[in-house]
């Protein structure tokens, strides 16, 4: 009996140091085709992630491209909430696959992402009440402003570098809000946020972007550090961009001037 117990032990210690193997030296994309599914980190986003009004479908230019990828890997797309602050930390802790919302390429997220080849291009702007949109049309004019602007976002990395008060926030439409309720002077959002709910027939009639307060910049999509799908991502950029269904998809979402041609 004891020695049928002892192989039966070394049986099954073979077994997990087997399966430990696997596990380790698995791809993310053999990872994510093994669960059926791409999870994406997102926030709430127009025109790049945003559900239309009464639907629960995730909808956009980053939505329907990430969808369109992870059908091309042969999973579904799942779209998850995060706080943009962490987005880092959900990726290594696996509640992710990647970062697909307009994220603007910087050195923190190179450091802590494996990250595509840039896709869009994209700016950082003040908004403030229509009404007194003339008031702020330079740097100078908004230094005394009260602003709004989202965690870990561009605009609240280019507010601090100009030495601007400013209240973080959980997301970009956040800030809007506080504009809006007048909680806030200003905010600091994408240029492509802002000409997608900004103005006549838009959610924010009342509001006004004025002048940029950051350099022109790229967006890209982030996943684990060392994952293949950035490359697979690539090659399936170049594909979209090549057979013009990338611009298909921006041009219904007015986001077609600020696409990257994918070499």
């Amino acid at each position: 009996m004891k020695k049928l117990l002892a192989m039966v032990m070394c049986v099954c210690l073979a077994v997990m140091f087997t399966a430990c193997g696997k596990s380790k030296d698995q791809s993310d994309s053999e990872y994510v085709k093994e669960k059926g599914k791409l999870v994406i980190g997102i926030t709430d986003y127009a025109p790049m992630d945003y559900k239309a009004k009464d639907s629960s479908e995730w909808i956009g230019f980053d939505a329907d491209m990430a969808k369109a990828f992870a059908k091309e890997l042969g999973v579904e797309a799942e779209f998850v909430v995060i706080e943009w602050d962490n987005k880092i930390m959900e990726l290594k802790g696996k509640s992710i696959d990647c970062v697909w919302n307009g994220m603007t390429i910087t050195d923190e997220v190179k450091n802590g992402m494996e990250v595509s080849n840039a896709y869009c291009k994209n700016t950082q702007v003040v908004v403030v009440k229509k009404d007194v949109a003339d008031k702020y049309k330079t740097i100078e004019s908004v230094k005394d402003l009260k602003f709004a602007a989202e965690a870990g976002s561009a605009g609240e990395k280019a507010l601090k570098g100009l030495g601007y008060s400013v209240t973080a926030v959980g997301a970009q439409s956040d800030a809007l809000m506080e504009v809006n309720a007048g909680t806030s002077d200003a905010a600091v959002i994408d240029l492509l946020m802002a000409g997608a709910m900004i103005g006549e027939g838009t959610s924010y009639e009342n509001l006004a972007y004025t002048v940029g307060v950051a350099d022109e910049e790229d967006f890209g999509v982030g996943f684990r550090k060392g994952s293949d799908l950035a490359e697979k991502l690539n090659d399936f950029f170049k594909k979209a961009y090549s057979d013009s269904s990338m611009k298909e998809t921006a041009t219904t979402y007015g986001v077609q001037e600020a696409i990257i041609e994918q070499k």
